[in-house]
């Protein structure tokens, strides 16, 4: 592996904990951004001098512009990594405004300014790797979910324009679609909107189950998961989307495939509406 500063948000948990902890490992320098220090404070003390810990809320965009302003100015950022995120569960008539409006501010606007900020200095030193945090559920989408894939959606978007933008300038972009996976995610930090008794026996009430572990923990291993998103980076063909679990790339196929057989099946509805030809 080639030694890189690795700029991630969100180092306290989950992926963010596991890719820092291997890149350390590896003798890379990771710049960390976590909201509580407390939970990195082990990493601090056994990483003197290539682990930078750094105070942000992902949901603070003049912070954002702030920190990566300042580090950027101190350490060449080769990698961008936005993982800072939460999973917020309900029927869209469930959730209150407050939700509606901090996942979105988290999950979307977050990332965007983090990749915009950092944009202008890997195109000036001509190099840059920016790998988004997604989910498989950027491409998929079930009930009770709705604006957690209204902000993996949108940012799918995003980061697929801004690749096209940036790749003259050798600047890099992988959008990771991870299934589920056993960290805080799913079964420590995920929010639950105010559930109301008319969805009781509505599928929207169907992720309850799925956050419970006795009825069975998720099948990705979020080490092995870590050690993929790492990987990518020294490759010259990595794909601009990268599917991490057996199930989440199943699920992901066969929506797809129905999308597309839906689309296939309205092209005489799509040319019902243009000008005759000569018109």
């Amino acid at each position: 592996m080639t030694k890189r500063t690795w700029l991630i948000t969100g180092v306290s948990s989950g992926f963010g904990r596991a890719m820092t902890t291997q890149l350390l490992k590896a003798g890379n320098t990771v710049i960390g951004t976590v909201r509580n220090t407390e939970k990195i404070q082990d990493l601090v003390e056994k990483y003197p001098d290539t682990f930078i810990s750094e105070t942000l809320d992902v949901t603070d965009v003049p912070a954002i512009h702030e920190l990566v302003n300042r580090v950027a100015t101190e350490h060449q950022i080769d990698v961008l990594v936005n993982n800072a995120g939460y999973g917020l569960f309900g029927a869209a008539e469930e959730l209150n405004d407050d939700e509606v409006n901090k996942i979105l501010a988290t999950d979307l606007t977050g990332s965007i300014q983090m990749i915009r900020s950092v944009l202008p200095f890997m195109r000036e030193q001509k190099h840059g790797q920016i790998i988004q945090i997604s989910s498989y559920g950027g491409q998929v989408a079930y009930p009770g979910n709705s604006m957690y894939h209204a902000a993996k959606f949108g940012i799918e978007g995003f980061s697929e324009s801004v690749a096209q933008e940036v790749a003259p300038f050798n600047i890099g972009m992988t959008i990771v679609e991870p299934g589920g996976a056993r960290t805080e995610f799913r079964y420590g930090s995920a929010n639950v909107a105010k559930l109301m008794p008319e969805y009781d026996d509505n599928p929207s009430h169907d992720f309850l189950k799925m956050l419970d572990p006795a009825n069975g923990l998720a099948p990705g291993d979020p080490q092995r998961m870590a050690a993929r998103i790492i990987e990518s980076v020294d490759k010259s063909d990595s794909p601009l989307h990268m599917v991490l679990g057996s199930q989440a790339l199943d699920n992901t196929i066969a929506t797809l495939e129905k999308r597309l057989a839906e689309y296939k099946s309205e092209k005489e509805l799509a040319a019902s509406t243009d000008f005759p030809e000569g018109e």
